[in-house]
């Protein structure tokens, strides 16, 4: 014991070096934040987070509560529209695969290639779909329609075939032994258990297409995302307010109204 108090003792002391060390990169990180200028401009960094805080908490009224094509209303609905028509081309398109990839309903070959097919889809970003899609159809609000729907199209689809595989065979047997035909046990056995499901994850999938829709007019693929974008690169900080306010309203609202259609489905 006596040993091991003498060598602590007799340990390096490293403190002084490492508070210099520390000193030293205190004072880089705060000299680098002082000299931060955009794009040329005079403005340090501390001032230009000062005017975006200022602007986001201050918005453009005139801008917010303009209802012509140029207004955020209008915008937002626009968003709202390609977020909803992609989800139910989403949604439509992802009831065949899910079954084609389901193991338990097709043999397990098929099955495996449906779900190889089905990663690949929701490998690819919605950025990049953007990108894509703008190749071919131009910039516009159909670009977003396609992206959004096939983005639905891979998470709908791993989502529904959870719901298939997870099928309670004991009622499809208790109707067959009722005498039922094919039609009434896909009726009355097999649709019951899905279609709550399928529409709790449509709906969920709805809200993340929200957000993916703003995200993607920054590509060109209409919504609110190109204004706001045009917004930020000429700093002004009060358009880019009142969009995000119009923006945290509407998605505050679906998600209200989301969530009370998920928790009647789900509880019937």
């Amino acid at each position: 014991m006596d040993l091991i108090e003498k060598q602590y003792k007799n340990r390096p002391q490293k403190w002084l070096y490492q508070m210099l060390t520390l000193l030293i990169v205190v004072i880089l990180i705060a000299w680098s934040g002082s000299a931060v200028e955009i794009n040329g401009g005079k403005q340090t960094g501390l001032t230009i987070a000062k005017n975006i805080i200022l602007g986001i908490f201050h918005p453009d009224t005139e801008l917010l509560f303009n209802f012509t094509t140029d207004g955020v209303a209008y915008l937002l609905f626009e968003t709202v529209c390609i977020a909803f028509l992609g989800t139910i081309v989403g949604a439509i398109l992802a009831i065949p695969f899910s079954f084609l990839a389901a193991s338990n309903i097709v043999p397990k070959p098929i099955a495996f290639l449906g779900r190889l097919f089905i990663m690949a889809v929701r490998t690819v970003p919605p950025f990049v779909y953007g990108l894509m899609f703008i190749r071919v159809t131009g910039p516009g609000a159909f670009t977003g329609l396609l992206t959004m729907s096939v983005c639905s199209i891979g998470m709908l689809t791993k989502m529904n075939i959870e719901t298939i595989e997870d099928l309670d065979v004991r009622i499809l047997e208790s109707l067959d032994a009722a005498g039922c035909n094919t039609f009434e046990k896909i009726r009355y056995g097999i649709m019951p258990q899905l279609i709550p499901n399928f529409l709790s994850t449509a709906i969920y999938r709805f809200d993340m297409n929200i957000r993916d829709a703003a995200v993607l007019g920054l590509v060109g693929a209409g919504g609110i995302g190109a204004p706001l974008m045009f917004a930020m690169s000429s700093y002004r900080w009060n358009q880019v307010g009142a969009i995000l306010a119009g923006l945290i309203i509407l998605i505050l609202v679906i998600e209200l109204f989301s969530t009370k259609v998920r928790v009647k489905l789900t509880r019937g």
